[in-house]
């Protein structure tokens, strides 16, 4: 009888952790890359800090790049923002030269702005199709 509540008693407990295994998140690390930088240099500018978007705009593009041209882990479809991270790319491309110009920094964060709108614009299909999975 031991044997039969013990054996219940641990089919169970798999049974439950195996569904919360499933749906731990698949981390995508170059979009986590991205996010870093992204937070580092966007939070500042909303409080009028520029300099390390101004110091950090190459770093981004680069994060950019290297994120689209990722492979997505299993459980995100990277058909579905692929069209995004071309928009993320041109628009990090179009900051760089904005601050290599020395752009005024009115341009620069509104620059700056539109590049964190496409990033979450990603970021919600992502956890969209992640979650659907």
């Amino acid at each position: 009888m031991k044997r039969i509540v013990l054996f219940a008693i641990t089919a169970f407990a798999l049974f439950v952790a195996r569904p919360a295994a499933a749906q731990e998140k698949a981390k995508w690390a170059e979009k986590d890359a991205f996010h870093e930088i992204m937070s580092k240099t966007f939070h500042p500018a909303e409080e009028g800090k520029l300099e390390p978007i101004k110091a950090r705009s190459a770093e981004m593009l680069q994060k950019a790049i290297a994120w689209k041209q990722s492979t997505a882990p299993e459980g995100f479809d990277k058909k579905k923002v692929k069209k995004d991270l071309g928009t993320l790319v041109k628009g990090a491309k179009k900051l760089d030269k904005m601050v290599q110009a020395k752009a005024t920094d009115e341009d620069i964060k509104k620059q700056l702005t539109v590049l964190h709108d496409v990033f979450h614009a990603i970021t919600e299909k992502c956890t969209d199709e992640h979650e659907n999975h």
